[in-house]
């Protein structure tokens, strides 16, 4: 009994120890060719488990640019990787783009406007320290949303919710459109 007890004490303390990352996996260095629409070495689908060190919620205000303003708030508080949970308040002009066709290699089409808008989502993730943000605006008359640029400001206020990772968290390459 007490080497069952053992046993398993032990084997708990590795499997806790252990914790496999993107950069483990054997399709981890595949890089897949524009002109090439999948690779079967990569895995149709890819997780890894992550644990939240904390959880920051952040103000900007009137004029600020938001993808600077996130940028802001990564560098001031050392953020690896992070998932930005949510973001609401609305906007004076807008930035994004979205993709424009269906094969690869993929184009994106920039959409950029001065008019209000209120910010009814803003998510996406903090990768090794680089922000991969989406938003969601719409009006009376439409929603519009797509990838974050620079040149999106507030107008009355945008608040976003962060979740930090742990330090050990790798989200590397989980962005990357090479990885097909």
């Amino acid at each position: 009994m007490k080497h069952l007890i053992l046993i398993l004490f032990l084997s708990s303390i590795l499997a806790i120890s252990y914790s496999q990352t993107i950069e483990d996996e054997p399709f981890y260095n595949v890089e897949t060719p524009d002109h090439i629409v999948g690779n079967d070495d990569v895995p149709d689908v890819y997780s890894t488990d992550v644990s939240f060190e904390r959880f920051i919620v952040s103000r900007m205000k009137h004029k600020t640019d938001i993808l600077e303003g996130l940028n802001q708030i990564v560098k001031e508080e050392k953020i690896n990787n992070a998932v930005i949970i949510t973001g609401i308040g609305s906007v004076i002009s807008y930035h994004i783009h979205v993709v424009d066709n269906n094969s690869f290699p993929s184009k994106n089409e920039f959409v950029k406007k001065e008019v209000p808008m209120d910010v009814t989502n803003i998510t996406g993730y903090v990768v090794d320290g680089r922000v991969h943000a989406h938003v969601t605006l719409s009006d009376e008359n439409m929603a519009i949303g797509g990838h974050l640029e620079p040149g999106t400001e507030v107008f009355t206020f945008c608040i976003i919710t962060i979740g930090i990772l742990d330090d050990d968290a790798s989200l590397k390459r989980f962005d990357d459109k090479t990885l097909r």
